[in-house]
């Protein structure tokens, strides 16, 4: 079973090999990633990676939708696509959690074409400085399940069947061909409207029976900061702000499943010179640029501001209701 995953980086070169070696493990057996506009080596790392054939890497340009729109496009037509058995489109901050598991296992629980990955969300655990470790070892506190609101933190990304969309989207693929079958985190079968659209699933319940999707979309308050100053990939002048923390910082529960997955290639490329010697830089670029954006009172003041709001509130069902019942008028 070949897995294709697509990813776009800016600036990811600290945590870029980890993540890598956990979804090998995993099974995922090509990836294609898109660098853009590096200032921190990641896309040297990436050409290091492509010589000793972990990567395919190519050099992602901007586009009216931001680079990783601009990326998907020229994913749909790479000669890995065409070989692929399925495809998902990740983050270096999102890692798939199976439990010590892998995809072929996942692959074989339901008859779907689509599994819609659900979102799970970690919180900075309190950590307000920066240090050098997987952010799997550092980050073990996450939202409750089922988290009720806010609604962005059930968001999905997709792994899907090639051949039954015609190209991939940033959240789930578009374009389907027939009636591709969805179903959620738990196996069982979305709504028909998933073949077309839906970009979250319920709330409500548990979503996170099989598999979830850890999304380290914080890290602790100095990697906010940095990865504010970058910027996001989908969204042209849009960066990070307090708003976004606030929404995402939950540490209700203790969740250290996804260590039962191992690294084992991590060790072989920490061992090549080059690679090593690039991961090294990016980890001098991470401390220099963190110590450049609080000269700034802009990202000063953020800083000061995530680290004030402390830990976000879980809603009850009810306030979660509440909320909802205003959205409907």
């Amino acid at each position: 079973m070949r897995v294709l995953a697509i990813l776009c980086v800016k600036d990811e070169g600290v945590g870029l090999l980890h993540w890598l070696a956990h979804h090998r493990a995993l099974g995922v057996t090509d990836v294609l990633a898109f660098s853009n506009d590096c200032s921190d080596g990641t896309d040297a790392m990436l050409d290091r990676l492509a010589a000793m054939g972990v990567v395919e890497h190519l050099r992602g340009r901007d586009g009216a939708r931001g680079p990783q729109w601009r990326a998907l496009r020229e994913a749909a037509e790479h000669p890995l696509m065409a070989v692929a058995d399925w495809v998902i489109c990740i983050d270096v901050d999102e890692y798939v959690n199976l439990r010590g598991r892998d995809l072929a296992w996942l692959a074989g629980q339901a008859e779907a074409d689509c599994w819609a990955l659900t979102w799970r969300m970690f919180g900075s655990s309190g950590l307000t400085e920066w240090e050098d470790r997987p952010v799997t070892d550092r980050f073990i506190r996450c939202a409750p399940n089922p988290l009720h609101w806010p609604w962005r933190c059930a968001m999905i990304k997709t792994l899907w069947r090639r051949g039954t969309y015609a190209r991939p989207g940033v959240h789930r693929p578009l374009e389907p061909a027939g009636a591709p079958v969805w179903v959620d985190s738990n196996g069982a079968r979305l709504p028909e409207r998933f073949v077309e659209k839906g970009v979250f699933t319920d709330f409500t319940r548990s979503a996170y029976g099989l598999v979830q999707l850890n999304h380290y979309a914080l890290g602790d308050a100095e990697s906010f900061v940095v990865k504010a100053a970058r910027g996001r990939p989908n969204r042209q002048g849009n960066p990070a702000d307090a708003g976004y923390w606030v929404e995402r910082n939950f540490n209700q529960v203790e969740d250290a499943s996804i260590l039962a997955h191992g690294t084992p290639e991590l060790e072989d490329w920490i061992a090549d010179p080059e690679l090593a010697a690039l991961r090294e830089r990016a980890v001098t670029w991470r401390s220099t640029r963190f110590a450049e954006l609080m000269r700034e009172d802009a990202w000063r003041d953020l800083y000061t501001r995530v680290v004030m709001a402390g830990e976000s509130r879980a809603f009850s069902p009810a306030e979660a209701q509440a909320i909802m019942a205003h959205a409907r008028g």
